[in-house]
């Protein structure tokens, strides 16, 4: 029995935030309807990259999900429409603030009808505050998020973070709000309402930006790979390539220094860790003065076998050959429907003992493509 067995969620999101939530709850268990719009159905599936015409961005996001095509709009899909939400444990939806209170499904109209239902939204800027009804994309809360500020090299443009953080991160939150919905359910039979936006959530996640600002007065800048807090932690040199090197407190860099053969560790300017984030410019140039002699491979070897913290930086081909993400069961193949591509997709990165390890994934709905078992299903239950 997985974590969520028996949980019904209505998802009426697209793209990404929502949909990132909604898998990471079905990875759980859960069965997930999505409830798309009829003819285009969720915006991804139209992303590239594509296989024999369908997106891979949609089917990483939307794996094992259940697909009915409604307009809320229309009376007949809004009496099926109904019938779900009446049966469903949790609707997730990322609209503009207003939007399903207009279409009769605001939150306090479907919680007087149905006060265990919990109600989750995610949106650019939240349900309040004066930039509510603004629209948002993922690059829009990273840069008034602060993140672009300190992402990229010192004295070069802003740079957005590679992954859509701005999404992802209000999407692991939305999963979080749920699951503490439906445990704070458990004790007092009520459903609530879950208000994630994805600017808070930029926010929320710069602890050390957050620390640097506020205790100094003055906001930090992009510092590139290196972190800009503890030293030596950052990327490398060496003769073919780059190597990370992590070495998080006096008695890991005691150690490198050693591996390296280098007599600084109790020099003052970098005996402590405050130390050498003064003068990290100049511990760079020492560190590299070796690196830059042997190639990536051989530091790895070096470093993993002195127990530091170290990486090759991997491009995503190699991250999908890693044995490790194998070994976890990261890397899974997305069970093709009849006739239909095969995709690629990561698995859940929660591991539980109660929670059975697939082999492959199910495969992602096609629009609409469940509507006549969801019918049917309905009509079963009464």
């Amino acid at each position: 029995m997985a974590p969520l067995d028996g949980i019904l969620i209505l998802d009426l999101t697209h793209v990404l935030a929502g949909p990132f939530a909604t898998q990471s709850l079905q990875d759980l268990g859960a069965r997930v309807i999505k409830v798309e719009r009829p003819g285009t159905g969720d915006d991804t599936r139209t992303f590239p990259p594509f296989l024999a015409g369908e997106s891979a961005y949609f089917a990483t996001l939307n794996a094992g999900k259940q697909s009915i095509a409604l307009d809320l709009k229309a009376e007949g899909d809004r009496a099926i429409f109904d019938r779900l939400v009446a049966r469903a444990d949790v609707l997730v939806e990322n609209y503009r603030p207003g939007v399903m209170a207009r279409l009769g499904y605001g939150w306090e109209m479907l919680h007087a009808l149905y006060p265990r239902l919990v109600y989750a939204a995610v949106s650019g800027f939240g349900q309040t505050g004066p930039d509510a009804g603004k629209p948002a994309y993922d690059m829009v809360v990273q840069a008034r998020g602060g993140v672009m500020s300190i992402t990229g090299e010192t004295g070069g443009p802003p740079v957005r973070v590679g992954a859509s953080i701005g999404d992802i991160v209000a999407g692991m939150y939305l999963a979080q709000g749920v699951l503490a919905a439906l445990y704070q359910r458990e004790k007092t039979g009520a459903g609530a309402f879950i208000d994630v936006a994805m600017l808070d959530s930029q926010l929320a996640i710069q602890e050390h930006a957050l620390a640097i600002a506020s205790a100094t007065g003055v906001a930090p800048g992009p510092t590139g790979a290196r972190h800009p807090t503890i030293t030596p932690f950052a990327t490398f040199r060496a003769a073919d390539g780059f190597v990370v090197i992590a070495a998080g407190n006096d008695a890991m860099f005691g150690k490198l220094c050693r591996m390296l053969g280098l007599d600084i560790a109790a020099d003052p300017r970098f005996a402590s860790n405050a130390a050498r984030c003064e003068n990290h410019a100049l511990l760079k140039r020492l560190i590299e003065t070796v690196t830059l002699g042997q190639p990536v491979a051989h530091w790895l070897s070096v470093l993993d076998a002195a127990g530091l913290p170290t990486a090759r930086v991997q491009d995503m081909l190699e991250v999908l050959a890693d044995p490790q993400l194998r070994a976890r069961g990261m890397v899974l193949p997305v069970t093709p429907y009849p006739g239909g591509p095969a995709f690629t997709a990561p698995g859940n990165p929660i591991k539980m003992s109660t929670l059975p390890e697939p082999a492959a994934l199910p495969p992602a709905p096609r629009l609409d493509g469940d509507r006549a078992t969801i019918l049917a299903w309905l009509e079963q239950d009464g």
